[in-house]
């Protein structure tokens, strides 16, 4: 109930006080990257269950002769990379944190095609809310591999407490600030995962 409360407290003091930084950001990934201005996703929340993520649109809509989508690093723009560098894209999850659907701390939401792929020690990181940002955010984030990345999201998962949320979201503010961990060291965003060789 308390980190319910702090992640209530917390989203409408941002989403309020960061208004009009929001409004400019929207105005500008229109003018930009256009229309939808939110990217919006199904991923999987608390024990599994699914739910729309919002997130500023970081990406080019741009297909081949064929109209597939070209790969994301042909896509993103200056512009969307320092969206993601800065995690002004995140803003918008604040109104997945209002509707209960997301936590200011803890594991990252990924794909719903992942469900399937984890083995039983990995699906532990959905015994609880998705997080914006998370232990393994501050830890590395895209620049580790997955194995390390759901290991540190099942340690959190463990550990939680009021406390660590504190030392997350201040170490996520430092994060922002260097811009260190944004991408992999080969791929604008994480590689898909694949599974695993063994189910523990």
């Amino acid at each position: 109930m308390i980190k319910r409360f702090f992640d209530l407290l917390f989203a409408l003091t941002v989403l309020t006080t960061l208004f009009p930084i929001i409004i400019f950001v929207a105005v500008l990934v229109r003018l930009k990257l256009g229309s939808p201005i939110i990217f919006m996703q199904e991923r999987p929340g608390l024990n599994g269950k699914v739910f729309k993520m919002y997130k500023f649109r970081s990406m080019l809509d741009a297909s081949d002769e064929s109209g597939n989508s070209l790969p994301n690093e042909l896509r993103m723009t200056k512009f969307g990379k320092l969206l993601r560098s800065t995690s002004l894209d995140e803003l918008p999850g604040l109104l997945n944190v209002l509707k209960g659907d997301m936590s200011l701390v803890g594991p990252r939401p990924l794909l719903v095609e992942y469900l399937p792929l984890y083995n039983r020690e990995q699906a532990r990181r959905h015994e609880m809310r998705p997080g914006i940002t998370g232990w393994a955010q501050v830890n590395g984030r895209n620049a580790i591999s997955w194995e390390d990345k759901f290991k540190l999201d099942v340690w959190y998962v463990d550990n939680q407490s009021f406390w660590l949320d504190v030392k997350i979201l201040l170490l996520t503010v430092k994060k922002v600030f260097v811009r260190d961990g944004i991408n992999s060291s080969d791929n604008v965003t994480m590689p898909k995962f694949k599974g695993n060789q063994s189910d523990s």
